[in-house]
């Protein structure tokens, strides 16, 4: 959830004095890109993923701060709720045998979390919602006790002024209230980061907005909210639900949700920075001492503090975020798109196709946003949130004639995507082995029209026919998930359905 955040009284003074601070960073911004102070390329990714603490009864656990001390690594960082847990993977180049790095790096960093859970009758589920969630679990007092998510749940309960409606209309319909953010701590992703310069900022985050709906559809893996069957990928419309600052009256007036697709591309990080001060007031104004002027001034590197902390309140599913390595600033896309899991195999399947792909379609030489239309790539978001790896997107015609048409999303992945994601990762030099095995995983996905949603439904309903009533089933399919998803193998080749009975010798 980002920076450390230390909770005090908020008066009206701070919100007028931290706007004027927010437009100095902002220009402190346009400075350092005028005088091209960014990093160099150094072709280098970061890769998060926010966790859920389970039982053996597939329920949560609400006791991440126990786990987080038995833990013991500075890699595993506590998030909203208190069944959750962040881990964080050091950056690393693209290239070479990356991706079985990454790989080798998360199974020994979870299989170890996993057993420290354990001894305290929890464990690691990496699952884009737990289905045994219930609503009494998410309320406040199931927040955990940092300081920043007080605040940030204080601040945006007192900008709605009223209880969070969450509405949404699925496979089964869910309709309840909360009196919290707590219902956002359902929604765990992974979060890919990708270092560009300013350069090339514009084509990277454009490309990577007109594939979000892509990797929903190949990636989709929350399914089920508060025992009720929703959306293929429920995450999307509960963060956008559950962090509404807007009563009814703004949000019929058009006022934009924090949780924001967007509404155009772009030309520059700047665009991005600038929209969000324009269009959404600070939650969280918290002034540093830092002049971020005086500083460019001097020739020294601004943090731009009220800046990167006001830009985390914004939840963009491609944010852009500033930082500062080693003395020298730089620019990440942070795509926040993908639910967690299945497995760690799933895992780096799905950033080894977003990777590529988006290396691709940033170097092509007739951009795909040159003849997609804004609104069709949001479009495209929604119907992949709803269906899934079933969904049709909109997509240009390929040949002269130009267009778009309406394609399956795996016909799309399969015809088009897939070799334009090799071409990416060879053009990051990545090993053509690491390539063919995890993009070979996201080609059985569209030819067995199978991801994680698929299997959790399936496997629920098979459930519910064996005579199992509704929270058995989700909790016997949660069981099942964990023991598979800790066995390793892609979620692919999962058996649909639930182990049958051992049968007693004699």
């Amino acid at each position: 959830m980002g920076e450390k955040v230390v909770a005090g009284r908020v008066d009206l003074a701070d919100r007028r004095r931290y706007r004027g601070k927010l437009k100095e960073c902002l220009e402190g911004l346009q400075r350092l890109l005028d005088e091209k102070r960014f990093d160099r390329p150094k072709n280098l990714m970061g890769l998060e993923i926010e966790l859920n603490l389970a039982g053996p009864d597939g329920m949560p656990r609400m006791m991440n701060a126990e786990v987080l001390e038995r833990i013991a690594s500075r890699d595993f960082q506590t998030e909203l709720a208190m069944f959750n847990l962040e881990v964080n993977i050091a950056p690393h180049r693209i290239g070479g045998r990356v991706l079985d790095q990454l790989a080798e790096e998360l199974r020994t960093g979870l299989g170890y979390a996993h057993r420290k859970a354990n001894e305290v009758d929890a464990g690691i589920v990496m699952i884009g919602i737990l289905p045994t969630l219930g609503a009494e679990d998410l309320v406040s007092a199931n927040l955990s006790d940092v300081d920043r998510y007080t605040l940030l749940n204080d601040q945006i309960v007192a900008a709605r002024g009223e209880e969070f409606q969450l509405d949404i209309d699925g496979v089964e319909r869910l309709t309840c209230t909360s009196s919290s953010i707590a219902p956002e701590a359902a929604c765990t992703s992974v979060q890919l980061h990708l270092q560009v310069t300013p350069g090339r900022f514009a084509d990277v985050w454009n490309a990577a907005q007109a594939v979000a709906a892509v990797q929903i559809a190949l990636g989709a893996n929350a399914p089920f909210l508060f025992g009720r069957e929703l959306w293929r990928e429920s995450r999307p419309p509960l963060f956008q639900q559950s962090t509404d600052t807007r009563p009814p009256e703004l949000a019929a007036q058009g006022v934009r949700p924090r949780t924001w697709f967007g509404e155009r591309w772009i030309d520059s990080a700047y665009d991005l920075f600038e929209e969000n001060l324009r269009y959404f007031p600070p939650l969280l104004p918290l002034i540093d001492d830092e002049r971020p002027l005086e500083v460019l001034d001097k020739g020294g590197v601004p943090s731009l503090a009220e800046l990167v902390l006001h830009n985390g309140t914004v939840y963009r599913w491609n944010r852009p975020v500033y930082g500062i390595a080693d003395g020298v600033p730089h620019l990440r896309v942070e795509n926040r798109v993908l639910p967690a899991g299945p497995t760690v195999t799933d895992v780096i399947a799905n950033a080894a196709f977003y990777y590529g792909v988006v290396r691709a379609l940033a170097e092509d030489s007739r951009p795909v946003w040159s003849r997609l239309s804004f609104d069709a790539a949001s479009r495209n978001f929604d119907t992949a949130c709803r269906y899934g790896i079933e969904a049709r997107l909109e997509w240009p015609r390929r040949g002269r004639f130009g267009g778009t048409e309406q394609v399956p999303a795996v016909a799309l992945v399969r015809d088009e995507l897939l070799p334009l994601a090799a071409a990416g990762l060879d053009a990051w030099g990545v090993e053509p082995a690491d390539r063919d095995f995890y993009l070979g995983v996201i080609e059985e996905r569209c030819a067995r029209r199978t991801n994680g949603a698929q299997w959790q439904a399936a496997t629920y309903h098979r459930a519910r026919e064996s005579g199992l009533a509704r929270d058995a089933a989700l909790a016997a399919t949660t069981r099942r998930y964990a023991e598979l998803m800790h066995l390793g193998e892609p979620v692919h080749t999962w058996p649909v359905g639930l182990p049958e009975p051992a049968v007693p010798l004699g």
